[in-house]
């Protein structure tokens, strides 16, 4: 291929629409230079099922955390379980966890407090928190203020779809926006507005697979190696050829997800 290093900061390699052919689609993630990924918890029961794939593959790593989708069927989590948790060697991150209104499949008192507790966790670790925020930007920013009040934790609004505001907000704070392939769909040009908006030393780029695959395959089961068109959308936005683009964004990544070594300096 060429000399691109891309990472996908978000996918979610335990899902079932990965079962047949996960070896597959990891080699072809490869050959279209995006060298690693991170696979991504939305129940911390569930959480063994990560760390086989990561102990599998040794460009995968994974995160721990409760989606707001299932804050209700995990209401007792507490920081000191996710922190101890954490410890794990290929456990590089915290989450997903944050606010979603536009499904409320949980309450939103509990996927606040839930949110809370995972805000506690990357506190305490130094991991970042990977957030999932969805038609929720008031409540979020909200918290955000509140929570960085109490003492600073790395974070990184993830798959960002939001509102500006909700974006200048994430980064005055010191966080970190990842696009994903939404950023790529025709009708997305407010998005990527606000991608042309976001520094470089902030920006990351993810798919969300098995969800929001990016032209021309949108409507199909997204996968890593998709990123590739994302980033590619997202170099022509910041007038940058693509391996500056990867580059930067995989700086970004390392610089956020202190724990994964950067096999590039290897």
């Amino acid at each position: 291929m060429d000399d691109v290093f891309l990472v996908d900061s978000h996918c979610h390699l335990d899902f079932s629409d990965f079962e047949t052919d996960r070896d597959a689609l990891i080699a072809r993630a490869n050959a279209n230079g995006v060298k690693l990924m991170v696979t991504i918890s939305t129940r911390v029961r569930r959480l063994a099922d990560l760390v086989a794939i990561t102990e599998r593959y040794p460009n995968v790593y994974a995160s721990v955390g409760t989606h707001p989708h299932q804050a209700a069927e995990e209401p007792d989590v507490t920081t000191d379980e996710l922190v101890r948790l954490a410890a794990a060697p290929k456990i590089v991150a915290i989450g997903e966890a944050g606010l979603d209104y536009f499904y409320d499949k949980a309450p939103r008192d509990v996927q606040a407090r839930v949110f809370r507790t995972h805000i506690r966790a990357a506190r305490k670790t130094g991991l970042p928190l990977v957030i999932h925020s969805r038609d929720a930007d008031e409540d979020m920013a909200q918290i955000l203020r509140e929570e960085t009040g109490e003492g600073a934790f790395p974070f990184v609004l993830h798959c960002f779809s939001s509102g500006r505001a909700l974006a200048e907000t994430g980064l005055s704070l010191g966080g970190y926006v990842s696009f994903s392939g939404i950023a790529a769909f025709k009708k997305s040009e407010e998005l990527r507005a606000i991608a042309a908006d976001v520094p470089m030393e902030r920006m990351l780029v993810e798919t969300d697979a098995p969800y929001l695959a990016p032209p021309p395959y949108r409507g199909k089961r997204n996968e890593p190696g998709y990123t590739r068109h994302t980033a590619e959308v997202l170099a022509e936005v910041k007038g940058l050829e693509i391996a500056d683009f990867a580059r930067q964004t995989s700086d970004s990544f390392f610089r956020l997800f202190s724990k994964v070594p950067d096999p590039r300096s290897a």
